[in-house]
């Protein structure tokens, strides 16, 4: 035997010889059994090169597909020639499935699960594939497209899903590992890693509402709706949308923050089926680096306030034109969005520090967190018959109202055009977001007033309507 080979032996020869020994016996079953490593999800740089498999073993039995359909009818044309000798026209409907394939994360272990609004917009027909490739019909608890979230539940006849717990915790920080999950092009489960690049982003132009996770890890296309995972397990935030010159997933991800998942999911199962949220009622500018000088601060920082919402929160809390918002609730605040989102994860009725720089002075101000108004009453309705708003449907506008179809809350009391369907009012030019403003000389503030302006067979029309911020004068005959 070669020595090398001998050098290898000779601790295990030893070790038995003395298991074999009567007097070292008691001693050799002391030695502890040599038990296979833990695996731990890494937790700094040197263990980061690990793996990230017990994350992942924890998370995954949670993350579902979500497919959903819906049947439309289309007119299907006849081939031109045909179209060109019988007058054309014409055509026969055609049913057609359009469809959509996102993903989602089981949140409570009764079935119900998160996803994104895109993934079941419109849609009649949801089904949600579990891990173990269980197939379920889905039903919307809540949907609501200003965040892109909606909460499906399924039936589960008793039976309890494995889930993913939401973040509580609001201790993310840039340069955090994080995970993003889902089912991406429908492959089946996938997982891909990055970092947090940046948090709070509110101008990329996506949701009405939200203030988001920008992260590096992929998000392909059916991603959208899965859970952005840190290193606990816990679910942080819901991915989204990426932004991406080729289209593919090499851009820049979004995910909605675990604190809005939170709040829709709360409503959902508190059994309401729209989110409530708090209204500062202000609107202002970002302080750039003149502006501060202007206003003799050192940094440029904070959303000078130009106008105050009669009534409002802010109102109602003292803040003035010419205040500097500075933060909400700790929340750095640096652009409207950015506002609009520290009030709105609140609850109704919670009392909110917001601190502000007035003259060259800073103070703290209590303000209590309260819905936007609803005056005038809420009223949507299609107008009919031989005037120009024909197949236009038209609504009051109030600053709620504002803010379930993101229009300008400080427009004004007016009707706004919500949308224009086959009609006078389509070939007239009328487009969703004008506001109506007067009809033959009639000052119209409500949909009652535009109902009743149109009644009657008058032959010429003049209207008056505001198309971004410029009043448009048009006469009509019908």
């Amino acid at each position: 035997m070669s020595k090398p080979a001998l050098r290898v032996l000779l601790p295990t020869l030893a070790l038995l010889a003395a298991c074999s020994d009567p007097a070292s016996r008691s001693q050799a079953q002391s030695i502890p059994e040599l038990a296979q490593p833990t695996r731990k999800a890494p937790t700094d740089p040197g263990s980061m090169k690990s793996s990230f498999a017990p994350v992942v073993k924890k998370t995954a039995p949670a993350i579902v597909n979500v497919a959903s359909r819906r049947v439309v009818q289309r007119q299907q044309s006849r081939d031109p020639f045909w179209d060109f000798f019988m007058g054309g026209g014409g055509g026969t409907p055609r049913a057609q499935v359009q469809g959509s394939l996102g993903s989602g994360a089981i949140v409570r272990a009764d079935g119900v699960i998160i996803t994104n609004h895109h993934n079941i917009e419109n849609m009649s027909d949801i089904t949600v594939q579990l891990a173990d490739r269980r197939e379920f019909p889905a039903t919307v608890l809540l949907d609501d497209p200003r965040s892109d979230l909606a909460v499906l539940k399924i039936d589960t006849k008793g039976e309890r899903l494995p889930t993913i717990a939401i973040d509580d915790q609001e201790q993310l920080e840039v340069g955090d590992l994080v995970l993003a999950m889902g089912n991406p092009f429908g492959v089946g489960q996938t997982v891909t890693n990055g970092i947090v690049s940046a948090l709070a982003r509110t101008d990329v132009g996506a949701a009405e509402f939200g203030s988001y996770i920008q992260t590096d890890a992929a998000i392909n296309p059916g991603n959208s709706g899965g859970p952005l995972v840190d290193m606990d397990g816990d679910l942080i935030g819901v991915n989204t949308f990426i932004i991406s010159r080729s289209g593919s997933s090499s851009g820049v991800g979004f995910a909605i923050p675990a604190a809005v998942v939170r709040q829709v999911v709360s409503t959902a199962l508190g059994g309401a089926h729209s989110v409530v949220r708090p209204w500062l009622g202000v609107r202002g500018q970002p302080v750039t680096g003149d502006l501060a000088k202007s206003l003799g601060m050192t940094t440029p920082r904070g959303v000078l306030v130009s106008d105050v919402y009669p009534g409002a929160s802010a109102d109602k809390g003292g803040i003035k034109e010419g205040d500097v918002i500075l933060s909400i609730d700790g929340q750095a605040v640096n652009d409207e969005g950015g506002g609009a989102f520290a009030i709105g994860t609140h609850k109704i009725g919670d009392r909110v520090p917001v601190v502000i720089r007035r003259g060259d002075r800073e103070q703290t101000l209590t303000i209590r967190a309260e819905a936007a108004p609803e005056t005038p009453a809420k009223d949507e309705r299609t107008i009919s018959g031989r005037n120009p708003f024909d197949g236009a449907t038209v609504m009051n506008l109030s600053p709620a109202a504002a803010q379930d179809v993101g229009a300008d809350a400080f427009a004004g009391k007016g009707v706004l055009v919500t949308k224009v369907g086959q009609g006078f009012a389509l070939n007239a030019g009328l487009r969703p977001g004008d506001f109506v403003r007067e009809v033959n000389g009639k000052a119209i503030n409500t949909t009652a007033d535009l109902a009743a302006a149109t009644r009657g067979d008058a032959a010429t029309w003049n209207v008056v309507i505001e198309r971004n911020g410029q009043r448009i004068a048009a006469r009509f005959r019908t």
